[in-house]
């Protein structure tokens, strides 16, 4: 199959599933795509297994495998994902929690990925540098997912800020934790170990460098939406943004999540208010909003047909459910510290350390990761347990998300 037949094949299953989902289970539409997904993919794994000779789980195995799920997602469908889930973002109400924000999405990832890490080790008896990258991979929290649960559930505006603008972030800053755990992990034998002084190096530049360059790049794209008024050309500026910013970010190595992030946010904000008319604004927002559905769709259907490229072994299952409980327990110290340290000078919505441990979902990001590792004896291991967590974190967390707010979050919070 090539590209365009891969694309149509996914394109026409993510509306037939829709279709299904909308009319009978009526689930929020990621969820129930994924549901459906994976359901699909078990059936016909079951077939197998009961039926001698049934071989039509291995001719869709072999078109899954040939999609680089990693590729699609890191090299394609992130950087327009996050742009659209930046854009939309309430500028102001992030402001208002920047501290909270900066110091989940930096410290909260790297406490998330140590405390991973550890228990990883120990669960599995893998190296300790698996186990890094493990942690590395599975502590971001999903931004595709998470914007998806905010459009389901309502909390208050300051929270809602708190937990979209953390997952904005944190996968970008996880994203450079990732690379360099896994450089430390797969480094050739013949190679220096990274030093503590190359890993932080490669940190600043990575993300420091992507903030810059979206920053740089989103101000420039600014400055000509304001002097023109041309709706078809000013959406087709924000295309080109996202799409030569983050190509650009890849190129010179550093971070692309980061600099489509602080683009998206730009332009959301300051953009939007003082470099569009009406009419362009309402055709941008539109634009992306339509992007982010598509997109949306196509990568929670991949997540749920991902299964057929499991190697389904019961250690490995039952590896991924013990790190079920692991990855919720390091998410919520990765979120209690800071909101309990911040809180000493601070007022937080009753709530919004559990809200916001509960609604942490690990999605697509974090099986691109895994999928994106060198082949070797532990990735099989990897995949697994990745997958088990990111499917109990979207259908679990995510289905009972609702349920977590009504009990934390008082009715009338005080944001």
């Amino acid at each position: 199959m090539n590209a365009l037949d891969i694309a149509a094949a996914l394109v026409s299953l993510a509306a037939a599933f829709g279709v299904l989902n909308h009319f009978y289970l009526r689930l929020p539409s990621a969820i129930g795509l994924v549901v459906i997904a994976l359901a699909s993919s078990l059936t016909l794994i079951a077939l197998d297994a009961a039926i001698p000779g049934f071989g039509v789980d291995d001719i869709v195995r072999r078109q899954i495998l040939e999609i680089d799920f990693s590729d699609a997602l890191l090299k394609g469908m992130l950087g327009f994902l996050l742009f659209a889930g930046a854009l939309h973002v309430d500028f102001d109400a992030l402001r208002d929690q920047k501290w909270i924000v900066a110091s989940m999405a930096s410290m909260g990832v790297l406490i998330s990925t140590a405390i991973v890490a550890a228990g990883f080790y120990y669960l599995a008896g893998v190296p300790f540098l698996i186990a890094l990258v493990f942690g590395a991979l599975i502590s971001p929290t999903d931004p595709v997912a998470v914007l998806g649960l905010l459009k389901q559930v309502k909390v208050p505006k300051s929270l809602e800020a708190k937990i979209a603008g953390e997952s904005l972030f944190n996968d970008g800053v996880a994203y450079v934790v990732f690379l360099i755990a896994a450089a430390m992990a797969f480094r050739a034998a013949d190679q220096e170990p990274m030093s503590a002084l190359e890993a932080g190096e490669l940190f600043i530049v990575e993300a420091g460098g992507g903030a810059v360059l979206g920053g740089v790049s989103g101000w420039l794209v600014f400055q000509v939406m304001r002097r023109i008024d041309d709706y078809a050309l000013e959406v087709l500026l924000t295309l080109a943004l996202v799409m030569g910013g983050y190509s650009l970010a890849t190129a010179i190595h550093v971070s692309g999540p980061i600099a489509v992030v602080v683009a998206g946010l730009l332009i959301g904000h300051t953009g939007v208010k003082l470099g569009m008319s009406q009419e362009t604004r309402a055709y941008v927002d539109s634009f992306w909003k339509l992007i982010d559905e598509i997109l949306n769709a196509v990568l929670f259907l991949l997540i749920g047909l991902e299964v057929l490229a499991l190697s389904l072994e019961t250690r490995y299952l039952l590896i991924g459910l013990a790190s079920i409980p692991l990855a919720v327990a390091a998410r919520f110290v990765a979120v209690g510290l800071p909101i309990t340290c911040l809180g000493l000078k601070r007022s937080f919505t009753r709530g919004a350390i559990p809200v916001m441990t509960w609604g942490g979902l690990r999605g697509g990001i974090s099986v691109a990761l895994v999928l994106s590792l060198p082949a070797g004896e532990y990735k099989p291991l990897l995949l697994t347990a990745t997958y088990v967590v990111v499917i109990f974190s979207i259908i679990v967390q995510g289905l009972t998300m609702k349920h977590v707010v009504r009990r934390f979050v008082p009715e009338e919070p005080n944001a």
